[in-house]
């Protein structure tokens, strides 16, 4: 079957919705690509409806120098759950200002989101990435009575990129016994620099995330490790050996999309270490669809699945 046989009619128009020339920058000229993405995320935030959710853009301390930060505090009483939000991109473009995802969650869950604005490859590799997204989750942990945050209700969440970096990020936690995180929601994540399943090598598509853009990502993501056997599984996590003791988790993901079965194995992995898993898979659905085709019915369904996934979790 063919890539567009199989993409749900209802989302097809959105295959247009990143031009060719803005997928080829984010693997050729970031720059360029940042300038040109910003904006489309930016009209996706000003369709949204008018909300209670109070916004703030602040620096916090990291390890290494100031992060940015979002937080997205509902009307909710404290204690509320929350959530680490770590935005999407391929690594290599996106910001910490996330408010299609920010305002999603903070409303249907109820619950406090801290967008973290990480560095971005190929400025910086993934070691700054997980320091600046450890940093934000350890903020969260240690001013959860000032954010009206109930720390045992803590969880770490992310799309794509920004999934791949949820999952390094609990596997760092766990490793480090830092904190008791609640739970991990991994939407569509970036998990393996092979792509060495059948999905891995059959989606290719221009204006989608493709196979051949996704190798670009990961050789400025990963430095000197891409390539190797050295790449530590906090930066591409489907190299972990062992997932025992990490949170609960939902994998989410489409069965259009080029990380299907990396996740799918992901998620099977998970379960067999003893970790409670959800797996949810979307027919039709593409990478990051439900966000650029949102009123579509199966874009509806993913995104109240992860939506109710978290409520069920920390709400």
């Amino acid at each position: 079957m063919s890539f567009l046989a199989g993409v749900d009619p209802e989302i097809a128009r959105g295959l247009d919705f990143f031009s060719v020339e803005l997928m080829n920058a984010v693997g050729d000229d970031p720059p360029k690509a940042r300038e040109m993405y910003q904006p489309i995320w930016d009209a996706l935030a000003e369709e949204l409806q008018p909300s209670e959710i109070e916004i703030e853009e602040r620096m916090i301390a990291g390890a290494d120098g100031e992060i940015m930060v979002a937080i997205y505090q509902p009307p909710t009483p404290a204690p509320r759950g929350a959530l680490l939000w770590i935005h999407g991109g391929g690594y290599i473009i996106g910001s910490g200002r996330n408010d299609p995802h920010g305002i999603g969650f903070s409303e249907h869950v109820g619950c406090t989101v801290v967008s973290v604005d990480y560095r971005l490859a190929p400025e910086h590799s993934y070691r700054e990435a997980l320091s600046d997204c450890v940093g934000a989750l350890n903020w969260i942990f240690d001013k959860a009575s000032d954010l009206g945050v109930d720390p045992t209700r803590i969880a770490i969440g992310g799309a794509s990129a920004g999934g791949g970096l949820t999952a390094g990020v609990s596997l760092h936690n766990r490793d480090h016994a830092a904190h008791d995180v609640a739970f991990q929601l991994l939407i569509y994540p970036m998990l393996d620099d092979t792509h060495d399943t059948p999905s891995g090598h059959a989606i290719t598509h221009p204006t989608v995330w493709n196979r051949e853009l996704s190798f670009k990502a990961w050789r400025m993501y990963l430095g000197d490790e891409y390539g190797t056997d050295d790449v530590s599984p906090y930066a591409a996590a489907a190299r972990a050996e062992d997932l025992t003791g990490l949170p609960p988790a939902l994998v989410t993901v489409g069965a259009m999309d080029l990380f299907r079965d990396e996740n799918i194995e992901y998620a099977q992995r998970l379960m067999a270490a003893g970790v409670p898993t959800d797996l949810q898979v979307y027919a039709g659905m593409y990478h990051g669809a439900e966000m650029s085709v949102p009123e579509a019915a199966v874009s509806r369904r993913m995104r109240l699945g992860y939506r109710d996934a978290l409520k069920r979790a920390i709400g």
